[in-house]
Protein backbone atom coordinates (compact mmCIF):
# COMPACT_ATOMS: atom_id res chain seq x y z
CA UNK A 1 0.00 0.00 0.00
CA UNK A 2 2.88 2.37 0.66
CA UNK A 3 3.63 3.14 -3.00
CA UNK A 4 0.04 4.32 -3.55
CA UNK A 5 0.37 7.10 -1.00
CA UNK A 6 3.85 8.17 -2.04
CA UNK A 7 3.25 8.10 -5.76
CA UNK A 8 2.98 11.40 -7.56
CA UNK A 9 -0.04 10.03 -9.47
CA UNK A 10 -2.07 9.68 -6.25
CA UNK A 11 -1.07 13.13 -5.04
CA UNK A 12 -1.84 14.67 -8.41
CA UNK A 13 -5.27 13.05 -8.58
CA UNK A 14 -6.08 14.08 -5.02
CA UNK A 15 -5.10 17.73 -5.37
CA UNK A 16 -6.68 17.97 -8.81
CA UNK A 17 -10.01 17.45 -7.06
CA UNK A 18 -10.96 20.97 -5.98
CA UNK A 19 -13.46 19.75 -3.43
CA UNK A 20 -10.87 17.54 -1.72
CA UNK A 21 -8.31 20.36 -1.83
CA UNK A 22 -10.79 22.76 -0.23
CA UNK A 23 -11.71 20.18 2.41
CA UNK A 24 -8.06 19.49 3.22
CA UNK A 25 -7.38 23.21 3.68
CA UNK A 26 -10.35 23.53 6.06
CA UNK A 27 -9.19 20.50 8.05
CA UNK A 28 -5.61 21.81 8.36
CA UNK A 29 -6.90 25.23 9.46
CA UNK A 30 -9.16 23.53 12.01
CA UNK A 31 -6.22 21.54 13.38
CA UNK A 32 -4.17 24.72 13.77
CA UNK A 33 -7.09 26.45 15.49
CA UNK A 34 -7.51 23.48 17.83
CA UNK A 35 -3.83 23.58 18.79
CA UNK A 36 -3.51 27.33 19.31
CA UNK A 37 -7.11 28.26 20.20
CA UNK A 38 -6.16 29.72 23.60
CA UNK A 39 -3.61 32.01 21.95
CA UNK A 40 -6.10 33.19 19.32
CA UNK A 41 -9.24 33.49 21.45
CA UNK A 42 -10.07 36.96 22.82
CA UNK A 43 -10.96 35.22 26.10
CA UNK A 44 -8.04 32.89 26.99
CA UNK A 45 -9.52 31.74 30.32
CA UNK A 46 -10.07 27.98 30.77
CA UNK A 47 -13.01 26.94 28.55
CA UNK A 48 -13.49 30.65 27.63
CA UNK A 49 -15.72 30.87 30.70
CA UNK A 50 -15.38 34.57 31.58
CA UNK A 51 -18.94 35.45 32.65
CA UNK A 52 -20.25 39.03 32.64
CA UNK A 53 -24.03 38.56 32.96
CA UNK A 54 -24.80 42.26 32.46
CA UNK A 55 -23.74 42.05 28.79
CA UNK A 56 -25.45 38.75 28.04
CA UNK A 57 -27.01 38.00 24.63
CA UNK A 58 -25.44 40.95 22.81
CA UNK A 59 -25.33 41.19 19.03
CA UNK A 60 -22.15 40.63 16.94
CA UNK A 61 -19.83 43.61 17.03
CA UNK A 62 -20.89 44.71 20.53
CA UNK A 63 -18.23 46.90 22.17
CA UNK A 64 -17.90 47.93 25.80
CA UNK A 65 -15.38 49.07 28.40
CA UNK A 66 -14.28 46.57 31.03
CA UNK A 67 -12.91 47.52 34.44
CA UNK A 68 -10.24 45.09 35.65
CA UNK A 69 -10.20 44.39 39.40
CA UNK A 70 -7.37 42.30 40.86
CA UNK A 71 -8.30 38.97 42.39
CA UNK A 72 -7.28 38.30 46.00
CA UNK A 73 -5.71 34.90 45.40
CA UNK A 74 -2.32 34.36 43.83
CA UNK A 75 -2.62 33.27 40.21
CA UNK A 76 -0.16 30.72 38.85
CA UNK A 77 1.44 32.04 35.68
CA UNK A 78 0.87 29.42 32.98
CA UNK A 79 3.75 28.33 30.76
CA UNK A 80 3.52 27.95 27.00
CA UNK A 81 2.34 24.32 26.93
CA UNK A 82 0.08 24.73 29.96
CA UNK A 83 -1.61 27.70 28.31
CA UNK A 84 -1.89 25.85 25.02
CA UNK A 85 -3.68 22.95 26.72
CA UNK A 86 -5.75 24.64 29.42
CA UNK A 87 -5.71 28.38 28.86
CA UNK A 88 -4.76 31.02 31.44
CA UNK A 89 -6.47 31.44 34.80
CA UNK A 90 -8.04 34.88 35.16
CA UNK A 91 -5.97 37.38 37.14
CA UNK A 92 -8.76 39.96 37.16
CA UNK A 93 -12.47 40.25 37.66
CA UNK A 94 -14.09 42.10 34.77
CA UNK A 95 -16.94 44.58 35.21
CA UNK A 96 -18.73 46.25 32.30
CA UNK A 97 -18.80 50.04 32.67
CA UNK A 98 -20.05 52.98 30.62
CA UNK A 99 -17.71 55.69 31.94
CA UNK A 100 -15.16 56.38 34.67
CA UNK A 101 -13.06 59.13 36.22
CA UNK A 102 -9.99 59.17 38.43
CA UNK A 103 -10.27 61.05 41.73
CA UNK A 104 -6.99 61.02 43.70
CA UNK A 105 -6.44 57.41 44.82
CA UNK A 106 -9.87 56.20 43.70
CA UNK A 107 -11.55 55.35 40.44
CA UNK A 108 -15.22 56.29 40.16
CA UNK A 109 -17.15 54.40 37.51
CA UNK A 110 -20.65 53.87 36.15
CA UNK A 111 -21.34 50.14 36.16
CA UNK A 112 -23.35 48.89 33.21
CA UNK A 113 -26.53 47.20 34.44
CA UNK A 114 -28.76 47.29 31.36
CA UNK A 115 -29.44 49.53 28.40
CA UNK A 116 -29.70 53.09 29.75
CA UNK A 117 -29.32 51.78 33.33
CA UNK A 118 -26.08 52.32 35.29
CA UNK A 119 -24.90 52.18 38.88
CA UNK A 120 -22.31 54.53 40.37
CA UNK A 121 -19.46 52.87 42.30
CA UNK A 122 -15.92 53.63 43.41
CA UNK A 123 -12.79 51.53 43.94
CA UNK A 124 -9.22 52.16 45.08
CA UNK A 125 -6.65 52.42 42.29
CA UNK A 126 -4.49 49.82 44.06
CA UNK A 127 -7.24 47.26 43.48
CA UNK A 128 -7.34 47.73 39.72
CA UNK A 129 -5.08 46.43 37.01
CA UNK A 130 -2.72 48.35 34.80
CA UNK A 131 -4.41 49.57 32.69
CA UNK A 132 -7.53 49.72 34.85
CA UNK A 133 -9.96 49.85 31.91
CA UNK A 134 -9.72 47.99 28.61
CA UNK A 135 -11.92 48.01 25.52
CA UNK A 136 -13.51 44.71 24.49
CA UNK A 137 -15.16 43.95 21.18
CA UNK A 138 -17.30 40.82 20.81
CA UNK A 139 -17.11 40.02 17.12
CA UNK A 140 -19.82 37.31 17.28
CA UNK A 141 -21.63 38.70 20.30
CA UNK A 142 -22.10 37.17 23.74
CA UNK A 143 -24.21 34.32 25.07
CA UNK A 144 -26.77 34.62 27.87
CA UNK A 145 -24.00 34.46 30.48
CA UNK A 146 -22.00 37.24 28.85
CA UNK A 147 -19.29 34.91 27.48
CA UNK A 148 -17.55 35.64 24.20
CA UNK A 149 -19.10 33.49 21.44
CA UNK A 150 -16.01 33.70 19.20
CA UNK A 151 -13.71 32.39 21.95
CA UNK A 152 -16.00 29.48 22.78
CA UNK A 153 -16.39 28.73 19.08
CA UNK A 154 -12.60 28.50 18.63
CA UNK A 155 -12.13 26.26 21.67
CA UNK A 156 -15.07 24.11 20.54
CA UNK A 157 -13.01 23.11 17.48
CA UNK A 158 -10.79 21.10 19.82
CA UNK A 159 -13.74 19.16 21.22
CA UNK A 160 -15.16 18.28 17.79
CA UNK A 161 -11.82 17.18 16.34
CA UNK A 162 -10.90 15.22 19.48
CA UNK A 163 -14.20 13.33 19.47
CA UNK A 164 -13.84 12.58 15.76
CA UNK A 165 -10.23 11.40 16.10
CA UNK A 166 -10.73 9.13 19.11
CA UNK A 167 -14.02 7.74 17.78
CA UNK A 168 -12.42 6.92 14.43
CA UNK A 169 -9.42 5.27 16.10
CA UNK A 170 -11.70 3.10 18.25
CA UNK A 171 -13.96 2.19 15.32
CA UNK A 172 -10.99 1.38 13.06
CA UNK A 173 -9.30 -0.77 15.68
CA UNK A 174 -12.38 -2.88 16.38
CA UNK A 175 -13.71 -2.89 12.81
CA UNK A 176 -10.43 -3.82 11.11
CA UNK A 177 -9.68 -6.57 13.60
CA UNK A 178 -13.10 -8.25 13.49
CA UNK A 179 -13.57 -7.69 9.75
CA UNK A 180 -10.16 -9.17 8.93
CA UNK A 181 -10.77 -12.23 11.13
CA UNK A 182 -14.21 -12.83 9.60
CA UNK A 183 -13.01 -12.51 6.02
CA UNK A 184 -9.79 -14.49 6.45
CA UNK A 185 -10.92 -17.48 8.51
CA UNK A 186 -14.54 -17.62 7.29
CA UNK A 187 -16.51 -20.61 8.66
CA UNK A 188 -17.78 -20.37 12.23
CA UNK A 189 -15.59 -17.33 12.96
CA UNK A 190 -17.29 -15.46 10.12
CA UNK A 191 -20.72 -16.62 11.32
CA UNK A 192 -20.18 -15.43 14.90
CA UNK A 193 -18.75 -12.04 13.90
CA UNK A 194 -21.45 -11.43 11.29
CA UNK A 195 -24.12 -12.34 13.86
CA UNK A 196 -22.63 -9.72 16.22
CA UNK A 197 -22.47 -7.15 13.40
CA UNK A 198 -26.12 -7.79 12.47
CA UNK A 199 -27.23 -7.44 16.09
CA UNK A 200 -25.40 -4.12 16.50
CA UNK A 201 -26.62 -3.02 13.07
CA UNK A 202 -30.26 -3.63 14.05
CA UNK A 203 -30.10 -1.24 17.02
CA UNK A 204 -30.74 2.43 16.15
CA UNK A 205 -27.45 4.30 16.47
CA UNK A 206 -28.80 7.07 18.68
CA UNK A 207 -30.39 4.61 21.12
CA UNK A 208 -27.17 2.61 21.29
CA UNK A 209 -25.19 5.78 22.00
CA UNK A 210 -27.68 6.72 24.72
CA UNK A 211 -27.33 3.29 26.33
CA UNK A 212 -23.52 3.42 26.32
CA UNK A 213 -23.49 7.02 27.55
CA UNK A 214 -25.86 6.23 30.42
CA UNK A 215 -23.73 3.21 31.34
CA UNK A 216 -20.45 5.16 31.28
CA UNK A 217 -21.84 8.47 32.53
CA UNK A 218 -21.94 11.94 31.04
CA UNK A 219 -18.72 13.72 30.21
CA UNK A 220 -15.96 14.55 27.76
CA UNK A 221 -14.19 11.17 27.58
CA UNK A 222 -17.38 9.13 27.80
CA UNK A 223 -18.59 10.70 24.55
CA UNK A 224 -15.43 9.51 22.77
CA UNK A 225 -15.98 5.91 23.78
CA UNK A 226 -19.74 5.95 23.18
CA UNK A 227 -19.42 7.32 19.65
CA UNK A 228 -16.48 5.05 18.78
CA UNK A 229 -18.25 1.89 19.94
CA UNK A 230 -21.18 2.56 17.60
CA UNK A 231 -19.20 3.22 14.41
CA UNK A 232 -17.09 0.08 14.02
CA UNK A 233 -19.83 -1.93 12.24
CA UNK A 234 -19.43 -0.13 8.90
CA UNK A 235 -15.66 -0.61 9.04
CA UNK A 236 -15.96 -4.33 9.88
CA UNK A 237 -18.36 -5.01 6.99
CA UNK A 238 -16.13 -3.17 4.53
CA UNK A 239 -12.93 -4.87 5.70
CA UNK A 240 -14.57 -8.31 5.61
CA UNK A 241 -15.63 -7.78 2.01
CA UNK A 242 -12.19 -6.59 0.98
CA UNK A 243 -10.44 -9.50 2.70
CA UNK A 244 -12.78 -12.00 1.02
CA UNK A 245 -11.92 -10.43 -2.33
CA UNK A 246 -8.14 -10.69 -1.92
CA UNK A 247 -7.63 -13.82 0.20
CA UNK A 248 -7.55 -16.15 -2.82
CA UNK A 249 -5.10 -14.08 -4.87
CA UNK A 250 -1.77 -15.56 -5.90
CA UNK A 251 0.42 -13.57 -3.56
CA UNK A 252 -1.56 -14.86 -0.59
CA UNK A 253 -1.26 -18.41 -1.86
CA UNK A 254 2.50 -17.78 -1.86
CA UNK A 255 2.43 -16.77 1.81
CA UNK A 256 0.76 -20.10 2.64
CA UNK A 257 3.38 -22.01 0.62
CA UNK A 258 6.16 -20.18 2.48
CA UNK A 259 4.63 -21.16 5.80
CA UNK A 260 3.89 -17.63 7.05
CA UNK A 261 1.67 -17.40 10.12
CA UNK A 262 -1.92 -16.16 9.89
CA UNK A 263 -1.00 -13.04 11.88
CA UNK A 264 1.78 -12.09 9.48
CA UNK A 265 -0.39 -12.77 6.45
CA UNK A 266 -3.23 -10.60 7.74
CA UNK A 267 -1.26 -7.65 9.10
CA UNK A 268 1.63 -7.52 6.63
CA UNK A 269 0.14 -8.72 3.37
CA UNK A 270 -3.64 -8.21 3.44
CA UNK A 271 -4.38 -5.08 5.46
CA UNK A 272 -1.83 -2.80 3.72
CA UNK A 273 -3.53 -3.57 0.40
CA UNK A 274 -7.06 -2.72 1.51
CA UNK A 275 -6.35 0.52 3.39
CA UNK A 276 -7.61 2.67 0.51
CA UNK A 277 -11.32 1.95 1.11
CA UNK A 278 -10.71 2.02 4.87
CA UNK A 279 -9.32 5.57 4.63
CA UNK A 280 -12.40 6.69 2.74
CA UNK A 281 -14.80 5.28 5.33
CA UNK A 282 -12.60 6.72 8.12
CA UNK A 283 -13.09 10.23 6.67
CA UNK A 284 -16.84 9.60 6.50
CA UNK A 285 -16.90 8.30 10.09
CA UNK A 286 -14.96 11.37 11.23
CA UNK A 287 -17.73 13.61 9.87
CA UNK A 288 -20.42 11.37 11.39
CA UNK A 289 -18.71 11.47 14.79
CA UNK A 290 -18.68 15.29 14.79
CA UNK A 291 -22.41 15.41 14.03
CA UNK A 292 -23.14 12.70 16.63
CA UNK A 293 -21.20 14.52 19.34
CA UNK A 294 -23.00 17.77 18.55
CA UNK A 295 -26.33 15.96 18.75
CA UNK A 296 -25.48 14.33 22.09
CA UNK A 297 -24.33 17.65 23.55
CA UNK A 298 -27.49 19.32 22.28
CA UNK A 299 -29.57 16.68 24.06
CA UNK A 300 -27.57 17.14 27.27
CA UNK A 301 -25.84 13.75 27.42
CA UNK A 302 -22.57 14.77 25.75
CA UNK A 303 -19.96 17.34 26.76
CA UNK A 304 -21.03 19.09 29.96
CA UNK A 305 -20.84 22.82 30.85
CA UNK A 306 -18.78 24.90 31.12
CA UNK A 307 -16.69 23.08 28.50
CA UNK A 308 -17.54 24.57 25.10
CA UNK A 309 -19.09 22.29 22.51
CA UNK A 310 -20.77 23.43 19.33
CA UNK A 311 -23.82 21.27 20.04
CA UNK A 312 -24.03 22.61 23.59
CA UNK A 313 -23.75 26.19 22.29
CA UNK A 314 -26.71 25.56 19.97
CA UNK A 315 -28.71 24.10 22.87
CA UNK A 316 -28.01 27.13 25.08
CA UNK A 317 -28.91 29.67 22.39
CA UNK A 318 -31.33 28.06 19.92
CA UNK A 319 -34.27 30.06 21.29
CA UNK A 320 -32.59 33.23 20.01
CA UNK A 321 -32.98 32.07 16.38
CA UNK A 322 -36.48 33.54 16.20
CA UNK A 323 -35.68 36.56 18.35
CA UNK A 324 -33.24 39.46 18.16
CA UNK A 325 -29.91 37.59 17.98
CA UNK A 326 -29.93 34.43 15.80
CA UNK A 327 -26.13 34.44 15.39
CA UNK A 328 -25.73 32.88 18.86
CA UNK A 329 -27.03 29.58 17.48
CA UNK A 330 -26.20 30.03 13.80
CA UNK A 331 -22.44 30.48 14.38
CA UNK A 332 -21.81 27.01 15.91
CA UNK A 333 -24.25 25.47 13.40
CA UNK A 334 -22.30 26.92 10.48
CA UNK A 335 -19.04 25.71 12.07
CA UNK A 336 -20.40 22.15 12.30
CA UNK A 337 -21.59 22.31 8.68
CA UNK A 338 -18.21 23.50 7.36
CA UNK A 339 -16.15 20.92 9.27
CA UNK A 340 -18.44 18.03 8.30
CA UNK A 341 -18.42 19.23 4.68
CA UNK A 342 -14.62 19.33 4.72
CA UNK A 343 -14.30 15.68 5.80
CA UNK A 344 -16.92 14.54 3.31
CA UNK A 345 -15.17 16.36 0.48
CA UNK A 346 -11.82 14.87 1.50
CA UNK A 347 -13.38 11.40 1.65
CA UNK A 348 -14.81 11.80 -1.87
CA UNK A 349 -11.42 12.99 -3.10
CA UNK A 350 -9.65 9.99 -1.54
CA UNK A 351 -12.20 7.65 -3.11
CA UNK A 352 -11.58 9.07 -6.57
CA UNK A 353 -7.79 9.28 -6.17
CA UNK A 354 -7.53 5.69 -4.96
CA UNK A 355 -10.05 4.49 -7.53
CA UNK A 356 -11.98 2.76 -4.80
CA UNK A 357 -15.05 2.20 -6.95
CA UNK A 358 -13.26 -0.26 -9.18
CA UNK A 359 -11.99 -2.15 -6.12
CA UNK A 360 -15.47 -2.45 -4.67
Amino acid sequence: MQPIFTSSAFTRRLFKNRGAYFGLILIVLSLLLALFCYFLAPDPSPNANRMIPEIGSKRPGFTCSLLRIRRDKNIHRAGFFDRMLNGTEESYQYIAITSYEVARDSLIYQKYVDDNVTERNAILRTQTGDPAVVQAKYYLGTDKFGRDILSRLLIGVRVSLSVGLVAVLISLTIGILLGALAGYFRGWVDDVIMWLINVIWSIPTLLLVFAITLALGKGFWQVFIAVGLTMWVNVARLVRGQVLAVRELEYLEATKALGYSHTRTIFRHILPNILGPVMVIAASNFASAIVMEAGLSFLGVGVQPPQPSWGLMIKENYNFIITHNPMLALAPGIAIMLLVLAFNLLGNGLRDALNVRSKL
